[in-house]
């Protein structure tokens, strides 16, 4: 089955970093933010992670919006329900500084948008633990616009986190396509590549490459952006020139 459709990731894809950088830089943002509010900072910091604990093990009953706060708010209790303003308002605002943690690679939203003027539909496929003002600024980092994609996944629209597979079932039947029609380009070895477990294509990333469990890479097709233009090509876009 041709290709239709790629699906990208952002952390550490279309936007590079250093994953345990920006984690530690993201959290010393909120806890600054939260702090003056009673929240104490590694207590704070261990509910954050209780919250995504349980958006990665949802089942899919509720969206991941809806599991994150049901697990805060046992830790917190109402209160946590309450401040929600305050959440809202560090992603529209203290959230901006981590773009300094991360890098900028100028080929990331070229791909992109040369994969659209060929006619590819283009989605992001990151995985949703970050509300979708938090999703859209990094987008907006990469050099990207949210608009520049037919979906991207956040926890609200969302009920599955990576490597679940049913995630990449329920992007594929957001667009309405055959997982076999999809490529999934990734920089995770365990939470990207697991894609290819339900049909689809993929390609690995490895210029922020992570690879927890060191596997052999050898099986997938990876590379930077340039060895990605050259592997679509080799599917058939003969004319994606640059």
């Amino acid at each position: 089955m041709d290709i239709t459709t790629v699906l990208f990731d952002l952390d550490g894809t279309l936007l590079p970093m250093d994953q345990d950088a920006f984690t530690k830089g993201y959290f010393k943002l909120l806890a600054a933010k939260l702090a003056p509010h009673g929240y104490e900072p590694k207590q704070l910091i261990d509910a954050v992670w209780a919250g995504t604990a349980a958006m990665v093990m949802n089942d899919g009953l509720h969206s991941n919006e809806t599991v994150f706060w049901e697990k805060f708010s046992k830790i917190y209790g109402e209160r946590a329900l309450t401040d929600r303003p305050l959440f809202e308002h560090f992603y529209a605002e203290d959230f901006q500084a981590a773009r300094t943690i991360c890098g900028h690679n100028p080929k990331a939203a070229e791909m992109v948008k040369k994969l659209k003027a060929l006619g590819y539909r283009v989605a992001l496929a990151t995985n949703p633990l970050f509300p979708a003002i938090a999703t859209e600024s990094r987008i907006r980092w990469a050099g990207l616009e949210p608009r520049d994609f037919e979906l991207y996944t956040t926890y609200e629209n969302t009920s599955y986190c990576k490597p679940n597979t049913k995630y990449y079932i329920d992007v594929a039947k957001k667009l309405n396509c055959d997982p076999k029609e999809c490529l999934m380009v990734g920089n995770d070895v365990s939470e990207d590549m697991v894609a290819e477990t339900i049909g689809m294509r993929v390609f690995l990333l490895t210029d922020c490459i992570i690879n927890k469990d060191n596997r052999d890479i050898s099986s997938y097709p990876n590379g930077g952006f340039d060895e990605l233009l050259r592997f679509v090509e080799s599917m058939g876009a003969s004319n994606f020139g640059i």
